[in-house]
């Protein structure tokens, strides 16, 4: 083994050296391992969840009738139904002559709107389409525009929703209703809508043993 010739001054800075590298060695190493502690405080939120809403029309008549309701028709995914059991026109298969204003012979009829969703709705639409004379049954009389002779108006209340006007004429109209005629949601809240129907003043002999239909289209939108 060779002597060692360094003096003690180089044998202690080659110590400092060596001493110096070994502590960096073991706080790069602690670095590495990630050993150091800290103080750490943690909130899981383990409720975190959505549901869509729904939206739900609901008509209905008279005390103990049925009621009629947008999902009748495949449930939410389709939110659309025909309902034949409310007639807005009443049905009647008597009606005469109205006076000149359209005050006398009148066949009135209400109807009542909820919405039975838990969204709220933002417009609700009235939209009549087409009015067709069904072919005149024996012995009825001969006109073929029944339907320019019989008048239809809505209100509710005090509101007027359409005015009074021919069914020919409401053919293609869409009613945007006003927002305090919008149904809350789930609210139990309901919205009458009354029919008055009767027919011309100058619907003579010729109208007699007629009829009419036109189908309404009521939509409700979130």
């Amino acid at each position: 083994m060779p002597r060692d010739t360094s003096s003690p001054q180089q044998r202690r800075f080659v110590r400092l050296i060596i001493g110096a590298g070994l502590v960096g060695a073991l706080f790069m190493s602690l670095a590495m391992t990630n050993t150091f502690s800290a103080f750490v405080a943690t909130i899981t939120n383990s409720n975190d969840t959505a549901a869509a809403g729904s939206l739900i029309l609901q008509e209905s008549g008279a005390a103990g009738t049925t009621p009629c309701n947008s999902t009748d028709g495949g449930g939410v995914s389709t939110n659309t139904a025909t309902c034949a059991t409310f007639n807005k026109y009443g049905g009647s298969t008597t009606m005469v002559a109205s006076n000149a204003t359209g005050t006398t012979n009148n066949i009135v009829t209400t109807v009542n709107f909820k919405n039975t969703g838990t969204l709220p709705a933002t417009a609700f639409n009235m939209a009549f389409g087409a009015c067709t004379q069904p072919t005149a049954p024996a012995g009825a009389g001969t006109a073929t525009d029944f339907c320019t002779k019989l008048h239809v108006k809505v209100t509710s209340g005090a509101t007027v929703v359409q005015a009074d006007t021919v069914a020919s004429a409401l053919a293609g109209t869409n009613v945007n209703l006003p927002a305090a005629l919008i149904p809350t949601a789930n609210s139990g809240n309901t919205i009458p809508l009354t029919f008055t129907v009767y027919l011309d003043s100058t619907a003579g002999n010729t109208y007699q043993g007629l009829s009419a239909s036109q189908p309404i289209t009521w939509t409700l939108t979130s």
